[in-house]
């Protein structure tokens, strides 16, 4: 069964190019991953300043596997700290990940 996991992130209104920009900068980073079915970054499109993650897997064991995987760890730094550098200021205010499954819904045919 589909496991969905959702990161909400707060972002302040004049860093969300900054988080976009970020995520386009370590863009598949995960598809290799066992069980790993997809990944959309939603941005708001009204007044709230909650960015998504939203990835689906194959069930939670292949995203607990991910998560405790190195591959997560890498994909989680900079390219400024892969190269030795310094970590960038932190662009997110907070973060919390929901977790939920498929429950319903259709296919266009």
């Amino acid at each position: 069964m589909t496991v969905i996991k959702i990161n909400a992130i707060t972002v302040p209104a004049d860093s969300g190019d900054e988080l976009a920009q970020r995520f386009a900068a370590r863009a598949g980073a995960v598809d290799g991953q066992e069980g790993f079915e997809g990944f959309e970054l939603l941005k708001p499109t009204d007044d709230r300043t909650q960015w998504l993650v939203l990835t689906r897997w194959r069930d939670e064991e292949s995203f607990q596997a991910w998560v405790s995987s190195r591959a997560f760890a890498d994909g989680h730094r900079s390219a400024s700290e892969r190269a030795g550098g310094e970590a960038p200021k932190p662009v997110s205010t907070h973060s919390e990940i929901w977790s939920y499954e498929v429950a319903g819904g259709s296919t266009p045919a």
